[in-house]
């Protein structure tokens, strides 16, 4: 069934489908017997074009199919007598061919009846008319004259034609006259002036006429206005044009109130049809040209129905209401005054129906009502027709009943069925309405398509539909999957016409329903099914975007939605389509805008549709970029040091600008060069600028913006100032002697902005200070020092640079006080004595040198000093120098950093700019003895089961005379607790020392440091375990090289003995897992660490790794695991290389035992060679022969092909090992160039053969070989096979 299935899209926009199908009439099956329905129909008022052919529609249904017949103008029309007349076949519709006859023959009413058995059924009165385009009446135009600022109205007239023409004004070339306030058109057509103008004059104002039917224009005659201006003629003309009034429209008029031109007076009356549109004009004339308005004294205008036109004249209401009845006021307005016009409206309607009768289908004895409910205004009259006759002119039926708009049947039979008509009119129009009754006795039947499937969103309203017929009506039911249950409770109603309709749809929902048609007659079911989809969601919205031009823009538009529908995504922008631009890439989830420019500014939107739903969201993209330039740039408010300048600011780009930068050129000293004057306000268009004198100035402005700053505006015109005298002088005046007996003033020149005249030149002044003396001066120009000779050396100087031009002198100066040059100092520092505070600090003092001696400025004195020798070394090489400078005026100073018992030598010298004075004389001094340095080395030699040797170098920095070494040493245990400390002096002679009496496997840790008589000097230590058994004794130490580190958790990490073939690892532990492993691997191997368990307590510990092999390196490493085997902790790896050891193995191929052996064998062999020689070419056979014959390589071969077993000598019973092969003296198994062996045919890869030769193991299996394969093999039977022949 459910291949049956036919989806049904179910949502809210079907809702109004199916609440359509509940009001609508009952539906007769075509199969089944009914009355004439007329389904079209041409319109009431039908205006027909008189080129073409005539077209009159009648259309209807019925069972029988119904026959049709017309009347014309309340005759029959006998439409087979007219050859021009034509009806369609099976059809009602009249096709009247008017060629070569005039159309208007045809006028009139027409109606079209439809009958079958059960019924007639009629159309509306159909009035056809011809379309006309009369002529314009011949008239000739006199020229009108009027004066200026009178009113005038030009007739237009235009003919009366059906339907009415089309009205516009146009010119002699067919251009349309221009309207405005002052000159429109009103709705008859005519052509109004509230007040005319010189211009208005001319001879062709044309009203046309356009007929829309037969598409014809025709034109009224020319009219000629001339527009005379009295004041600029003179009296006499005046006088005669005042004679001949009757020229003119209008007598002269000045300036005037308004007043209405059309309608007239103060009220008028228009009448306006129900449903119509209803349009209100008011023309007003006066000058200046009045304004016009409206106002509805009786209530609000209608907004949403209502509109302006002709430039605020008309009035137009759209779809008029009852209450659109009422006065409406337009009011003329200028600056003298207003005019007044009341148009009481009256609204009318032609019939309009409340309830049209619908047909009925009853079954015998049953009773139906027919109602015809209508309105208008009047109050329309209604007449009753029972197919086409008035039903008073009808036969009586006793089963009906009319009162006034209803008809009443009773228990009708078989035979009442008939088409009612109901007619309903006033003055303004008539309603006509058919309605069959059809009595019929017919079992329920379900007209909705079987297994449909609806399908629906999560809360939405689902509407199952189950359309049905039968006579009586027939009641449905519904019930739900299994369900027993009839569904007629929340959430379920089911409607009039079956439908079933769930308000609010959910999950649960879904499944199979079934609606039951049943009356007196019969049942009939039929199965719908409901899917309820989860809704479609935007989850991720494209969000607001500012984006720079030539950037990318991206929006994001993430979905969910049912997985069971297909989605469709689609993008907007601006709610149309996307450019067709590559730019645009819309991906999954996104769409990107590359090389973003202004014209992608707008909404974007993202939608996605599914065949149920649509989600949609919308972010607006906003492109922004550096502004444009600002433009028209002026100069306005100008004087001598300043000038205001505005512009006009560019195009922000969306970007609001944040301030204006005015730059200057100056053409004068510097042009084209623009220099930064001042910063503006970006809400700002003006700045005021303040100036220099005698400079040439030029304007520009930049914008900014956050974006980034506008291309520059163009410059501005030139603005010159006048010069003036230097407004500054030159800055950074200095006076500072380069010889020692010069002295150099120097100064920064000002620029040609700052010179404020032609002629720029600098007043120097100078004179000594202290000393009684006049200034001394030069002037000079384009300079910015000068050089004053013959000072002497080092006297303070009093200077000031003035800035002086044509126009006069700048500003006093102020005055700086420099100094002439310098020389080197005259002499050394006095006095020198040095103070040795210990073995690596020293005092130095002096007196310092005389200021008239040091000839300059004082920077301090320069310490020089170095190390002459050890005082251990009667002679020795003298150490580099050293320098310490003390600044200012010092007379002492340390010398840090000094080695202990060495001689030194030092002196000093004064500095000043010009350089060193010359050096104090030598000074010598020693320091005294210090403690010694750490020893140069501690080595630990020949360990043993309980004693080691410690040897030891002496320091590098004896720094005195050493007094001896001091040795102290303790045992370690496990748990890294340290045991009694033991300690030993020995002399400054020795080097070596043996310690015994040690414990066995023990790790011992040893401290070690010098003497002098100043004391001990820094320990260093070392540790050290001795051996467990003798069979350590005599092992060479281990090379040990470290690789780079892996874990923090491990210290001291050691190698320090190993044996024949094991090593011993130290380490130091604190971590608080116990899960210690010592791990090793041979260099360079691809196999798999070997891991040993060792006790995991934190502290020192030890570690014997067994059996290793001689003369191979190893990879060493301790760590800490935790329950799951993962390593957490880990020392660094060591390498550890065991030298190869001498062999106390015997030789066996140096034996002489041996060599007689396998010469013995080698001449038994020759002789069953010999043997088997000889036997092959005597031909003799044996099983082995035959099989050679068989296989030209015994060894490829040598199983049986079935079995697996080796030819007719193998023990398939008990597979014992074959006999009577050897071995090559190394004790391996060579293979020959096929890659085949015996080795392949065990169950292991390690084939091994006994002491007696015989292979170990047993074959378990045959490998399978290519018979190509194994003939490959070209060499001769192997000396092995050929003794197994034998065997």
């Amino acid at each position: 069934m459910d291949r049956k299935r036919k989806w049904v899209l179910s949502s809210g926009a079907l809702l109004v489908i199916f609440l359509g199908h509940m009001t609508t009439a009952l539906e007769v099956p075509l199969d089944l017997p009914q009355p004439p329905t007329i389904t079209h129909q041409s319109p009431k008022d039908f205006i027909i074009d008189p080129r073409e052919n005539i077209l009159i529609y009648c259309e209807a249904k019925g069972k029988p199919h119904p026959s049709f017949s017309w009347t014309r103008n309340g005759t029959h029309f006998d439409v087979e007598k007219d050859s021009k007349v034509l009806m369609k076949p099976s059809s009602g519709t009249l096709v009247i061919d008017i060629s070569g006859e005039k159309a208007e023959a045809y006028e009139g009413v027409y109606q079209c009846t439809a009958r079958n058995e059960r019924g007639t059924a009629v159309s509306n009165n159909i009035i056809i008319r011809q379309s006309r385009s009369p002529l314009w009446s011949k008239e000739r135009n006199e020229a009108i004259m009027v004066q200026v600022g009178v009113s005038l109205v030009l007739r237009c007239r235009p003919p009366a034609g059906l339907p009415p023409p089309i009205i516009f004004w146009m010119d002699n070339n067919f251009q349309r006259l221009p309207q405005n306030t002052r000159v429109s058109q009103a709705l008859n057509g005519d052509l109004y002036f509230s007040n005319v103008l010189l211009d208005d004059t001319r001879n062709d104002y044309i009203c046309y006429a356009r007929f829309p039917h037969t598409q014809t224009i025709q034109q009224k005659q020319p009219i000629t206005v001339k527009v005379l201006d009295m004041d600029a003629i003179n009296e006499t003309v005046a006088a005669m044009y005042n004679y001949t009034n009757d020229l003119f429209v209008d007598s002269p008029s000045g300036e005037r109130r308004p007043s209405f031109m059309a309608p007239l007076g103060k009220s008028s009356t228009q009448m306006a049809l129900r449903g119509g549109v209803l349009e209100l004009e008011c023309i007003a004339e006066g000058l200046p040209t009045p304004e016009v308005s409206w106002y509805k004294e009786s209530g609000d205008l209608p907004s949403s129905r209502m509109s302006f036109h002709n430039f605020q004249k008309t009035l137009k209401i759209a779809d008029v209401m009852e209450a659109d009845a009422g006065d409406y006021r337009c009011t003329a307005k200028n600056s003298l005054g207003s005019a007044h016009h009341i148009i009481k409206v009256n609204v009318k309607a032609a019939p309009f129906w409340i309830s049209a009768p619908r047909n009925l289908i009853l079954a015998p004895m049953e009773t139906g009502i027919l109602t015809c409910r209508v309105n208008g205004d009047p109050k329309p009259k209604i007449t009753w027709s029972v197919n086409g006759v008035p039903i008073e002119n009808s036969p009586k039926d006793v089963s009906r009943k009319v009162e006034d708009d209803t008809v009443i049947l009773s228990d009708v039979q078989t035979g009442s069925s008939a088409v009612y008509q109901c007619n309903a009119s006033n003055e303004f129009g008539y309603l006509l309405a058919n309605a069959f009754v059809n009595v019929l006795a017919e079992a329920p039947r379900v007209l909705t398509p079987p297994n449909n499937v609806y399908q629906v969103i999560t809360n939405n309203p689902a509407l199952l539909d189950c359309a049905s017929f039968g006579s009586p009506i027939p009641t449905i039911t519904w019930f739900k999957d299994s369900q027993t249950s009839i569904l007629n409770r929340d959430p379920y109603m089911i409607h009039n016409n079956g439908t079933l309709e769930i308000n609010v749809a959910q999950p649960l929902n879904s499944g199979k329903y079934t609606c039951i048609a049943s009356n007196n007659l019969g049942t009939k079911e039929n199965h719908v099914y409901l899917e309820v989809k989860e809704p479609t969601r935007i989850l991720a919205q494209p969000e607001y975007m500012v984006v720079q031009r030539n950037r990318k823009a991206v929006f994001e538009c993430k979905v969910k939605h049912d997985p069971t529908l297909i989605p469709t995504m689609t993008w907007l922008k601006d709610n149309g389509e996307l450019p067709d631009d590559e730019r645009f890439v819309v991906d999954t989830d996104s769409l990107t805008i590359k090389d973003v420019t202004e014209e992608d500014e707008g909404t974007y939107t993202c939608v996605m549709n599914t065949t149920l739903d649509q989600d949609s969201a919308s972010a607006m993209l906003t492109v922004v970029e550096e502004p444009d330039p600002p433009t028209d740039l002026e100069l306005t408010d100008q004087r001598d040091r300043s000038v205001q300048l505005t512009w006009i600011p560019g195009d922000e780009h969306n970007s609001p600008t944040q301030k204006f930068l005015v730059q200057y050129e100056d053409l004068l000293h510097q042009a084209g060069v623009w220099h930064n004057l001042t910063e503006v306000e970006g809400t700002k268009t003006t700045a005021h600028l303040d100036l220099s004198p005698y400079v040439y100035y030029s304007f520009r402005v930049l914008a900014m913006n956050h974006v980034g700053h506008s291309q520059p505006s163009q410059p501005s015109r030139q603005y010159r100032t006048n010069p003036a005298a230097p407004a500054e002088n030159p800055t950074d005046v200095q006076g500072v002697g380069t010889e020692h007996n010069n002295l150099v003033i120097s100064w920064k020149e000002l620029t040609g902005l700052q010179s404020n005249g032609p002629g720029l030149q600098y007043k120097v002044n100078w004179r000594q200070k202290v000393v009684e003396e006049d200034w001394s001066s030069e002037t000079v120009a384009n300079a910015s020092k000068y050089v004053v000779s013959g000072t002497p050396t080092f006297v303070p100087y009093e200077v000031k640079v003035q800035a002086v031009n044509d126009y006069g002198n700048g500003p006093a100066p102020e005055t700086v006080v420099g100094y002439s040059g310098e020389d080197v100092p005259m002499s050394a520092p006095e006095s020198v004595q040095v103070l040795v505070q210990n073995g690596t600090l020293a005092e130095v003092h002096w007196e310092p040198v005389l200021t008239p001696m040091v000839r300059g400025g004082l920077q301090g004195y320069k310490v020089t000093y170095w190390r002459e020798r050890s005082l251990h070394q009667a002679e020795g090489q003298q150490g580099e120098q050293q320098v310490l400078a003390f600044s200012g005026n010092r007379s002492e100073g340390r010398l840090p950093g000094l080695q202990p018992y060495s001689l030194y030598t030092l002196n000093i010298r004064v500095v000043n700019g010009k350089g060193e004075g010359p050096p104090s004389p030598n000074q010598n001094f020693e320091t005294p003895e210090g403690i010694p340095g750490p020893p140069s080395f501690l080595r630990i030699k020949n360990p043993n089961m309980d004693s080691l040797t410690l040897e030891w170098g002496p320091p590098q920095d004896n720094n005195g005379r050493l007094t001896g070494y001091t040795l102290k040493y303790q045992p370690v245990n496990n748990s890294n607790e340290l045991g009694p400390m033991e300690e030993m002096t020995f002399p400054a002679n020795e080097t070596t020392i043996t310690l015994a009496n040690l414990k066995y496997s023990t790790r011992y840790k040893f401290y070690f440091n010098a003497k002098t008589i100043k004391g001990s000097g820094p320990t260093i230590t070392e540790e050290a375990v001795t051996i467990m058994d003798e069979a350590f004794i005599q092992q060479p130490i281990v090379d040990v090289v470290k690789v780079g580190p892996i874990g923090p958790a491990f210290t001291n990490v050691n190698s320090s003995v190993v044996g024949e073939e094991g090593a011993v690892i130290s380490w130091e532990y604190f971590g608080p897992d116990k899960n210690v492993y010592v791990e090793y691997i041979v260099e360079n191997s691809k196999e798999d660490w070997t891991k040993e368990f060792v006790n995991g307590s934190s502290g020192s510990q030890t570690y014997l790794i067994k059996g290793l092999k001689p003369g191979t390196s190893y990879r060493v490493r301790v760590v800490v695991k935790d329950h799951s085997e993962a390593t957490i902790h880990s020392t660094e790896e060591l390498v550890i290389t065991l030298p190869a050891m001498k062999s106390n193995q015997v030789d066996l191929a140096t034996q002489g035992w041996f060599i007689g052996l396998m010469c013995a064998i080698a001449l038994l062999i020759l002789v069953l060679l010999i043997v088997c020689f000889i036997k092959r070419n005597k031909g003799g056979k044996y099983p082995v022969k035959e099989k050679e014959d068989a296989h030209q390589d015994p060894e490829i071969q040598p199983m049986k092909e079935d079995d697996g077993t080796f030819g007719e000598y193998s023990d398939t019973e008990d597979h014992k090992p074959l006999k009577g092969s050897r071995t090559p003296s190394n004790g391996t198994v060579k293979r020959d160039d096929s890659d085949d062996s015996l080795v392949d045919y065990g169950e292991g890869g390690d084939g091994q053969f006994n002491e007696d030769g015989s292979f170990i193991g047993q074959y378990s299996g045959k490998k399978e070989k290519d018979t190509h394969e194994g003939n490959e093999s070209s060499e001769a039977p192997s000396p092995v096979n050929a003794m197994n022949s034998f065997v």
